[in-house]
């Protein structure tokens, strides 16, 4: 079941409401104008694990030997950034 929270009062009892979702698995949902805006729920366990990844960069097929050539010169050959606005 997920409880209704005002925004307002999620940010003023926001260590209280981490430890009902971390201690008790409770879920939230955070209100703000009456609408709602997002959902706190506990985290799950991840889904990917490092052994995981190190997996599937093993699986994939590698670049072809021109492929390195090909990236360095689009890098070379690419127009500078315009300056971000101050």
């Amino acid at each position: 079941m997920e409880s209704q929270i005002s925004a307002t009062r999620a940010a003023r009892e926001f260590s209280d409401l981490l430890n009902r979702v971390t201690y008790r698995g409770e879920t939230f949902v955070v209100r703000r104008g009456g609408r709602p805006v997002c959902r706190i729920v506990p985290a799950g366990p991840s889904k990917c694990t490092l052994a995981d990844l190190v997996e599937f960069l093993r699986s994939t097929p590698k670049p072809d030997p021109g492929y390195w050539d090909d990236l360095e010169e689009v890098i070379r050959t690419q127009p500078p950034a315009p300056k971000a606005p101050r």
